[in-house]
């Protein structure tokens, strides 16, 4: 009789499938060229890991042992269907015994990547953009519905649809498993940055569960920018990314204290920022800003004309004022202000002008940015997003409304769904007993 796994193996064992879970989705859709069924036999694989691992031991590389488990079972799907006959023929008769590799590219635009393979085929046209987005970041992120509905701001069950239809529909259009290119790339190109922007975001302040970072999601995100970058150098957003995404890692090791709790940009440590990533920040943004009017020329022009940069090379701009400072109390504020004002002519959202709001209290005073505030509270979007009354109750509290401030605080924990997130906002409404 197969022992039942301990509490504690099995959470260790769902841990390391979550990290591991995207590159086996992606190596066993190369073999079934369907996401779907590749998604169930990585859940296969890890069936048979809360089978095996507590009566055998964790193997060396769990990675591997799971890759190659549901490589054999997807194989063993192929030959027992006679449609996939032709293709199993292409595999070839030693593709079970062979070792896990990847083919060369066929075109000298294609790209040898997996993950970025299914991302690209998670986005193709014929999903809506919303579908797109879900079913790469269940696919590539491995995020809950539950998860992806916080990011998106929408009902679990609307995710959940938009998953299985999306899903359905790559299987009956029949969509190929590959990085497309020419027009085809640039016209899914939209979809695949806000999907890793996304994934790095998860990473970046999870929204549930108990830990504040989920370094292997930002891990990922950034490796796959990285490559678009270098894959796409002429696409200014890919750089814009690229560069935003290096800022914002660049904070990680001093975004939390020891024992995992969360640390505020004022409160941190900017000697433990990583400096090599700045770096490369800075040099993506520069090449960015090669193939787009720069940010700053737009401070003088007074908005974005045709042709300005994107939102994510804004985002960036406002990570490198950040960057730049050495000190909090250095920070130029006002021009950070000034470039939220651009980003959020440039695509407009509740969110933007929230951030624009944090800005403007920083660079004016608290009492402007509560009107700004104020504004927002009525935002469909912005109900049960804790950030809104988390932010109306630092103003609350900057203007001496403490009890205000402390209602506001308390809101907002009661709104946060991630463990660290929860206690930093009880503390900050203690304090303004």
């Amino acid at each position: 009789m197969t022992p039942k796994p301990t509490a504690a193996a099995a959470g260790a064992i769902e841990t390391v499938f979550r990290m591991e879970s995207p590159r086996v989705i992606a190596g066993v859709a190369r073999i079934v060229r369907d996401v779907g069924i590749a998604e169930e036999l990585a859940q296969d694989a890890l069936v048979a890991a809360l089978e095996q691992w507590p009566r055998d031991g964790v193997p060396d590389n769990p990675g591997a042992w799971l890759m190659t488990t549901a490589r054999r079972r997807a194989i063993d799907l192929v030959r027992r269907r006679e449609r996939y006959a032709r293709k199993l023929a292409e595999v070839g008769r030693d593709l079970e015994a062979a070792p896990y590799h990847v083919d060369e590219p066929s075109h000298p635009d294609d790209i040898d990547d997996d993950l970025l393979r299914l991302v690209f085929t998670a986005c193709h046209p014929v999903l809506s953009a919303e579908s797109r987005i879900a079913l790469t970041l269940r696919l590539l992120g491995g995020l809950t519905t539950a998860e992806i509905a916080r990011a998106f701001l929408v009902p679990e069950a609307t995710v959940a649809q938009r998953i299985v239809r999306a899903k359905r529909t790559l299987a009956a259009k029949g969509v190929a498993f590959e990085v497309p290119y020419g027009p085809d790339r640039e016209a899914r190109l939209d979809s695949v940055l806000e999907v890793i922007y996304l994934i790095f975001n998860e990473g970046y302040a999870a929204t549930a569960g108990d830990d504040l970072l989920r370094p292997a999601l930002c891990e990922d995100a950034l490796r796959l920018a990285r490559v678009l970058a270098e894959l796409m150098p002429k696409e200014p957003e890919v750089h814009g990314l690229a560069a935003l995404l290096e800022f914002q890692a660049s904070r990680s090791a001093a975004r939390t204290g020891p024992s995992g709790e969360p640390v505020l940009l004022k409160d941190q440590n900017r000697a433990r920022w990583n400096r090599m990533l700045v770096a490369r920040g800075i040099a993506a943004l520069g090449r960015a800003d090669a193939v787009s009017p720069r940010p700053s020329a737009l401070l003088e022009q007074g908005g974005p004309p045709s042709g300005a940069p994107g939102p994510y090379a804004l985002q960036a701009a406002i990570a490198a004022c950040h960057a730049h400072a050495h000190t909090y109390e250095d920070t130029d504020w006002a021009t950070i202000a000034t470039l939220y004002g651009l980003l959020a002519a440039r695509s407009p959202s509740p969110v933007v002008e929230l951030n624009r709001a944090v800005a403007v209290s920083m660079a004016q005073g608290p009492g402007p940015a509560l009107e700004i505030v104020d504004r927002l509270a009525a935002e469909p979007a912005l109900r049960d997003y804790h950030l809104l009354p988390s932010v109306r109750g630092d103003l609350l509290a900057r203007l001496g409304r403490g009890a205000e401030a402390r209602a506001e605080f308390l809101r907002a924990a009661s709104l946060a769904r991630n463990d660290r997130e929860r206690e930093l906002l009880r503390a900050r409404a203690e304090e303004c007993r």
